[in-house]
């Protein structure tokens, strides 16, 4: 019965809705009846109720039979439905086609076919669809429209073909100084798609020459940057001297981050900071990398900053009151300054701020760290593993950071145990494997811990951590030194502007006697990222030339970046005799 009822709702929806399309009655004061007959109610009862049925075929022929009858919009468009539901994109195409023939001027006719064309992977029929969608839209939806469009492609395979399909639909608007400088981008997004690295830079250049002022040709030059492309730096340059807009700057800094260039991020932050005072991102990525290079006072300063730009929302009665991401992210950071300045109520202040259930492995993993400082490790764990696993991946962070943990109260057989028990339950998880292979070689495993990094670089050929570590691990021993420098040139391909493994290759160098060669390395990378780590190696080369106050400066850097880095620790007491 209720089968009947539902099938019966169905059909009355569509003969309401053919109706309509129709042609309603005047309207007067009596009731109003459909113009739908009983012949047409009766195909809408029956391809509803073959539908019902499973025999989604016979059930789009009626529909469409009806729709073409009906000439009504929406029964052509429950037949595409019908089709799709039953995996014909041909069938759900001839629908879309016909209610486009029957509706020349519907927006969602069109939609619907760009979307078939697009899934049956029938790209050069798209650019007619493409053009009719555009020339429906004003100008500024035009141009945000455009942009979009290589969202389109993203999943179609040929993307030569794809890109030609885009340059062609725009055409017109190439030479249109409103819209150019997008439809150029998108061309150039498209040729980068294709990897025509050369089309990709000239359609940069295009769109710039077009229209200066226009961010889209600026960011696709700024993701050409990767691939090290001149012409593309010179566009970039060239806006950021004007007056460049707060998002695109942001974007230029978070893609300096990504190549590991710290030093031109923060200069962006810092002339946005300076430009537009109370734009809130700025604050907070200027603060992350003034504490990412120890400037603790600065950071806490420009974090506060952030949070005073963007307060948490009040609380709404009886209304559960959701904390953003910045804002966490930014209490996140402050507890670290705290931390760091060994002010640590003060850290665990800032974490009881955050009131987030999303974030809580993340804040109770650094409240965690707090109590390790405290002495309190066995506390630490039981709060990690008390968090609750909200999704299948907290399962593997709570692991990892139960492991940190013990890495940081030294306790590395315990952390071994975790790592070799959270393996045999996650054997593909690299990270994992990675993490157990560091591990064993703490505990004088090598053997071990080249095995497992080989399965790493077997698994991922490109996780260049793997290669670094064991390039760094043989040179560290002072053994197989040709093949340390090959594993670190390999991690470099992956990684070239990396100062961790330009430290690992300047070891290999002093290793071999190019004493020179180590220190110009170690030189530049503790330039690129102060660390302790680097800091222990660069006073070691140092010292050994005979340059002990030197090296003793470069010592007392790094005892300030991170006091208890071991490695840095047992550098000092073996050449000076001091801890």
């Amino acid at each position: 019965m209720a089968r009947i009822q539902r099938l019966l709702l169905l059909t009355l929806a569509a003969a309401c809705v053919c109706g309509s399309a129709l042609g309603a009655p005047p309207k007067t004061d009596g009731p109003v009846n459909s113009n739908l007959d009983g012949e047409l109610f009766y195909q809408l009862l029956v391809s509803e109720m073959t539908a019902q049925g499973g025999d989604n075929s016979s059930a789009y022929a009626y529909m469409l039979d009806a729709a073409r009858k009906a000439n009504s919009p929406r029964l052509y468009e429950r037949a595409v439905e019908l089709a799709l539901h039953g995996r014909s994109g041909e069938s759900a195409l001839e629908a879309a086609q016909a209610w486009a023939r029957a509706y020349p001027s519907s927006r969602e006719a069109n939609r619907y076919q760009l979307q078939i064309l697009l899934g049956l992977n029938r790209i050069a029929e798209t650019q007619e669809p493409l053009k009719r969608e555009l020339a429906a839209l004003t100008t500024a939806e035009r141009v945000a429209a455009i942009t979009q469009l290589p969202r389109y492609f993203a999943r179609i395979a040929d993307k030569k073909l794809s890109a030609t399909v885009v340059e062609k639909t725009l055409l017109a608007e190439l030479v249109n100084r409103t819209t150019g400088a997008a439809a150029w981008a998108a061309v150039g997004t498209m040729r980068l798609q294709a990897q025509d690295m050369d089309g990709a830079t000239d359609a940069a250049r295009r769109g710039a020459a077009l229209n200066a002022d226009a961010e889209e040709p600026v960011l696709l030059a700024i993701a050409l940057l990767e691939y090290k492309i001149p012409q593309a730096a010179s566009i970039v340059n060239r806006y950021l001297a004007g007056k460049p807009t707060p998002d695109l700057r942001m974007a230029y800094a978070r893609h300096e981050i990504s190549a590991q260039r710290y030093a031109e991020a923060y200069k962006q932050m810092q002339l946005l900071t300076t430009e537009k005072p109370d734009f809130p991102e700025a604050w907070l990525l200027r603060g992350s990398l003034e504490l990412q290079d120890s400037k603790l006072a600065v950071s806490e300063n420009s974090l506060k900053n952030y949070i005073a730009l963007n307060p948490a929302p009040p609380a709404d009665a009886g209304q559960p009151v959701t904390m953003g991401r910045g804002l966490v992210q930014a209490y996140l950071l402050l507890a670290q300054v705290a931390e760091q300045g060994q002010r640590l109520d003060d850290a665990k202040a800032y974490l009881n701020k955050i009131d987030s259930p999303k974030d809580a492995l993340r804040v109770q993993r650094r409240y965690a760290m707090i109590l390790v400082r405290e002495g309190k490790v066995d506390e630490a764990r039981a709060a990690i593993r008390g968090v609750p696993e909200l999704q299948p991946s907290d399962a593997l962070d709570k692991i990892q950071a139960e492991v940190q943990i013990l890495r940081e109260s030294r306790q590395y057989a315990a952390a071994y145990q975790v790592l070799t028990d959270a393996a045999a339950r996650y054997p593909d998880d690299i990270d994992v494997v990675y993490d157990l292979a560091m591990m064993a070689e703490r505990l004088g495993k090598t053997d071990e811990m080249e095995g497992l990094l080989r399965r790493v670089m077997d698994a991922k050929p490109d996780y260049h951590h793997a290669y670094n570590a064991l390039g760094y691990s043989l040179a560290d021993r002072n053994i197989r030194l040709a093949e340390a420098r090959a594993l670190i040139n390999r991690a470099l391909t992956y990684a070239p502007d990396d100062p961790f493994i330009a430290d690992s290759l300047a070891w290999v160098e002093f290793r071999s006697g190019n004493t020179a060669e180590a220190l110009r390395l170690l030189k530049n990378a503790f330039q690129a990222r102060p660390d302790a780590e680097i800091a222990a190696h660069l006073g070691e080369v140092l010292w050994a030339v005979g340059e002990r106050e030197q090296a003793s400066a470069i010592w007392k850097q790094g005892v300030g970046l991170n006091p208890q880095n071991e490695t840095l620790r047992e550098t000092i007491r073996r050449l000076r005799g001091t801890p």
